[in-house]
């Protein structure tokens, strides 16, 4: 899959999704045309997860009865809820486009995120 080896590159941080964006309809069930500044104004939008940050970062323990040790741990993270492959429904003032080689992607925090439809559970 051409598109996996593109996304292979990015490197999604803390809470955030990388979302291909559904296209948005052009025309209504009458028959209407609608103008990009209509689809651009709606509150919410959809896509599918591509990519997932680690999650929130949890603090290390202080070890202060032994400041002479190194730390044995690393950065540990609390997941995040989204999944590759999740259909989101996200708002769309949360959302911050990119264009990369062509493709429309948005970058979303995972608070943004209203719903999340999974295929498998």
């Amino acid at each position: 899959m051409e598109d996996h080896v593109v996304t292979d590159r990015f490197i999604v941080i803390g809470d955030r999704l990388l979302i291909r964006p559904l296209r948005a309809d052009t025309q209504t069930p009458g028959g209407l045309y609608l103008p990009p500044t209509v689809q651009e104004n709606q509150k919410t939008q959809s896509g599918y997860v591509i990519k997932v940050g680690p999650g929130y970062p949890i603090p290390l323990a202080a070890d202060s009865d032994e400041p002479w040790k190194e730390p044995s741990e690393r950065v540990r993270y609390i997941p995040l809820q989204a999944q590759v492959g999740d259909l989101a429904i996200y708002l769309q003032r949360e959302a911050i486009e990119i264009e990369y080689e062509g493709e429309r992607y948005v970058i979303v925090p995972q608070s943004a995120v209203l719903l999340l439809i999974r295929e498998e559970f």
